[in-house]
């Protein structure tokens, strides 16, 4: 008689993702180092004497890098990876799990 098992799936410790806190704490950091950017960029514009493109390359900043910020700050966790292309012609000897009483 033919046992029918699932190959169980091996996981590694490098597989989890990164905890919830080290991920918030990730994205607050990030956060706030572009904000520190910013207002370098806006003290530049307005005290430092510098040519015009010079000072409007530092208001660029001072006014987009909110918006940058804001959405790589609500970004959650890691991309997904893409998923792995299976060989469609892989594995036909073997029943799909929902159609195993055919084999029975």
């Amino acid at each position: 008689m033919k046992r029918w098992r699932r190959n169980p799936d091996v996981h590694q410790v490098t597989d989890a993702k990164p905890s919830l806190t080290a991920d918030i704490h990730r994205r607050e950091v990030r956060y706030l180092v572009q904000m520190g950017i910013r207002t370098v960029c806006l003290i530049l514009a307005v005290v430092v004497p510098v040519p015009w493109p010079f000072r409007l390359l530092f208001i660029a900043g001072a006014v987009f890098l909110p918006y940058i910020a804001v959405i790589g700050a609500n970004e959650r966790g890691e991309p997904a990876p893409p998923p792995a292309f299976q060989d469609p012609e892989a594995n036909q000897s073997e029943i799909p799990l929902h159609r195993r009483e055919i084999g029975s």
